[in-house]
């Protein structure tokens, strides 16, 4: 379609619309030049972006930017199949959800009776509480990262995410009593998918979910070597240059869906005139989650629950390789804005929001700061300091800048002596002069303590040296000394500096946070990499 053609369907819909939109509060005069506003700094250079736009259920908006292929000056269209990340969790729910429906399974069911192979933890997991991410399941891919083997630098397939898990031997946390985002959830489900319908979880997806709604540019890369017409090669953008960042891996269910913004549009119109599932369907669907306890948290199955600037939201981005999406709704707006980018430097979440925005205005509601309450200078110098978390010993810092307490990136605003909130949205609460707390929105908890930051001497740094084995990783790594720092070497040619935090723990950079156990001797016989998906990963001496 010539951009003047589409220049003109973009108008006419929105004049036949404006009168309705507006008395639902939605901008029914949104103009095209605002739009492409927003992605200005995509052209015939770069990889770009396209991006949907619904109201009332009609299309309003289809538009593309960039180039889908640099090396066959291939344009994106509103029909580019990109990749969307852990936008694909919702489909890979969906499915469970159908399953449960047709009395093949309970979400409440345990997942060993479905995938043996796992460990039992002696706890109960079970399907919801991997499609609520409160399972406690390290990442497969955290995993294989620590073991110096990352995602896109060999072919996975869902039998690698078997074999990996039946090595885990510990959860993060008991399931259903926290929050961490783990995929490893969503491959075994659709794994657990595949064994229960007696189809292959891609076809089954085509069968009930994709093909009712005639979305018929969808599918799942569960064969990354399939041909798939209008696909668009996803990119990393290095210092100006830009390189292939493909995912070449069969592993799906967490992310892989391949589809096209309209194709999410269709998708989200579900959740209001259900072809698929039916009102209890998406009910359950976009229903938070709660832990053990009773607590809700902000993730429905496979959804994130939430507001947006004063509207309620429903939405999720995602990341996979140079892929980058965003697709949300508006319940009470009847808004859809779906975004996908085929570069890792796209903000496809904040483009995604910025199109919102033009349609939302008039019922955007402008937060309020919080009332700020006036603390000295020693007030705030008391707070400031070093803090370790008491169930992952990951480390905070508090600095007094300027008046005002932060922790980098976020400032904090006093509204009490004793409380801070961090201007993204986290609360922090101190307990005395030695503890600190801090809420986040998801209504997971993390308790601090300080502690004091750490200098060793080489002699005491020796102590370290050695080489540590993980069975669960599948890999040794060695401890050396080497002018007055230690550092670790790992297969095949990584070497990560480790820099003092508090006694016995280290920052070891993308490696995580390195902490060192010692026997009732003083012996040290073990160190743990701490990540924020695998929380406790043994390395033993």
């Amino acid at each position: 379609m010539s951009s003047r053609i589409l220049s003109l369907s973009f108008s006419v819909v929105f004049a036949l619309l404006s009168i309705e939109a507006r008395a639902q509060g939605v901008n029914g005069r949104v103009s095209e030049s605002q739009v492409d506003a927003i992605f200005a700094k995509y052209n015939a250079s770069t990889p770009g972006c396209s991006v949907a736009a619904s109201v009332d259920g009609q299309p309003v908006l289809q538009k593309a930017y960039g180039m889908s292929d640099l090396e066959h000056d291939v344009k994106n269209i509103p029909d580019t199949v990109f990749e969307a990340g852990s936008v694909s969790k919702q489909f890979t729910a969906a499915t469970v959800l159908l399953l449960a429906q047709a009395g093949k399974l309970s979400l409440d069911d345990p997942v060993r009776k479905y995938i043996p192979e796992l460990p039992d933890y002696g706890t109960p997991l079970t399907i919801r509480h991997m499609l609520n991410h409160t399972s406690g399941l390290r990442d497969w891919g955290s995993v294989e990262e620590i073991a110096g083997w990352p995602r896109t630098t060999r072919v996975y397939t869902h039998d690698h995410v078997i074999d990996i898990m039946s090595r885990q031997q510990h959860l993060n946390f008991p399931s259903g009593t926290n929050w961490s985002y783990s995929n490893t959830g969503f491959n075994l489900a659709a794994i657990i998918a595949s064994r229960v319908s007696g189809d292959s979880f891609a076809e089954f997806s085509r069968k009930n979910v994709f093909a009712p709604l005639g979305m018929t540019h969808t599918q799942w890369r569960d064969d990354f070597t399939r041909i798939v017409k209008g696909r668009a090669i996803a990119y990393s953008d290095s210092r100006g240059e830009f390189h292939q960042n493909m995912p070449f891996e069969d592993i799906h269910g967490n992310g892989g869906l391949l589809t096209t913004v309209g194709d999410l549009l269709k998708w989200n119109e579900n959740f209001v005139e259900p072809k698929v599932g039916g009102v209890d369907f998406v009910r359950q669907q976009q229903t938070p989650g709660k832990f053990n306890d009773g607590r809700s948290h902000d993730y429905g199955l496979g959804l994130f629950i939430g507001e947006y600037k004063g509207l309620k939201q429903v939405s999720h981005s995602g990341a996979t390789a140079g892929y980058r999406a965003f697709l949300t709704r508006f319940p009470d707006q009847h808004v859809s804005v779906a975004v996908l980018c085929n570069v890792s430097t796209a903000q496809a979440e904040q483009y995604g929001h910025q199109v919102a925005d033009l349609f939302l205005a008039p019922s955007l509601k402008s937060s309020l700061p919080p009332k700020q309450v006036s603390l000295s200078a020693s007030d705030l110098d008391a707070k400031a300091g070093l803090y370790r978390e008491l169930t992952t010993g990951e480390a905070m810092t508090i600095v007094h800048d300027k008046g005002a307490l932060r922790i980098i990136p976020a400032t904090l605003v006093s509204v009490s002596p004793t409380k801070f909130v961090a201007n993204d949205g986290r609360i922090l609460e101190f307990n005395g002069r030695s503890g600190a707390k801090i809420s986040y929105s998801n209504g997971t908890v993390e308790s601090y303590e300080r502690v004091q930051p750490a200098n060793p001497t080489a002699q005491e740094l020796n102590a370290y040296v050695g080489s540590y084995m993980s069975d669960e990783a599948e890999v040794t790594m060695k401890v050396a000394l080497r002018n007055g720092a230690l550092e670790i070497s790992r297969r095949p040619n990584t070497t990560i500096k480790l820099t003092p935090i508090y006694a016995d723990t280290f920052n070891g950079g993308r490696l995580g946070t390195i902490r060192f156990h010692r026997n009732t001797s003083g012996a040290v016989t073990e160190f743990s990499v701490v990540q924020y998906r695998v929380w406790d990963l043994r390395f033993r001496k």
